[in-house]
């Protein structure tokens, strides 16, 4: 399915003995975020496979402050960094918190947006500050806290830290989907249920992640 084999290769399933491990891409497979082939590059180092697994299950799935807001900041990082294979994943539990797909498309403008309340934004500007090393001052910690609690912020910024890091990382491996436990649609944004469907919308010139085409330098006379 890949044209070019990712960075550093996949673990593939039937060559891992620990079942729980299997237990844990298994459920990537049925629920996604993450999906099955980041953790299959994790699984090299079991370590690092239950610290990124255990992380996303105690901060991002559950934890303190609301999903939803915290789904909206790992989307944000995605765009902003562009880590296609994050960006084009969708958490099944945000949409039951009332997340819509239109949620995520001005995420990039959100100060602007009238998507979003006083809340969302706020988060956004802590993801925001994180992502692009801004400086801060009293004002927006005024604003931070007038929307959080300090045990909310602690697992806010430390969400959107874990994900950024992963997220860089995630996006210079040329992974991709539906390339482990293929065969779900589980977390998939809309239009890349299968890889058929992503390789279409991929190449939609509306694609958040396009990738513009350098134009040929023209030859000096």
């Amino acid at each position: 399915m890949q044209k070019t084999p990712p960075r550093i290769s996949y673990v593939y399933p039937e060559n891992i003995k620990d079942q729980a491990m299997l237990d844990e891409l298994d459920r990537c497979k049925r629920e996604g975020t993450p999906r099955p082939e980041s953790q299959a590059i994790r699984a090299h180092v079991p370590a690092v496979f239950w610290s990124f697994a255990n992380t996303w299950r105690d901060v991002f799935h559950t934890g303190i402050a609301e999903h939803a807001i915290k789904e909206l900041c790992r989307i944000y990082v995605s765009h902003s960094v562009k880590c296609e294979f994050c960006g084009n994943q969708r958490s099944i539990k945000a949409r039951t918190k009332g997340v819509v797909e239109e949620d995520y498309k001005d995420l990039l403008n959100f100060e602007k947006s009238t998507r979003y309340d006083d809340r969302q934004k706020a988060a956004l500007a802590y993801a925001e500050a994180i992502t692009w090393d801004l400086d801060t001052d009293d004002a927006f910690w005024a604003r931070l806290h007038k929307h959080f609690n300090e045990k909310e912020l602690v697992e806010i910024g430390y969400f959107i830290s874990i994900t950024m890091g992963q997220q860089r990382w995630l996006r210079t491996l040329n992974i991709e989907h539906h390339q482990i436990l293929a065969g779900t649609d589980a977390s998939m944004a809309p239009g890349f249920e299968t890889f058929e469907a992503l390789q279409k919308s991929k190449a939609n010139p509306a694609y958040w992640a396009r990738k513009e085409k350098k134009s040929k330098p023209e030859a000096a006379e």
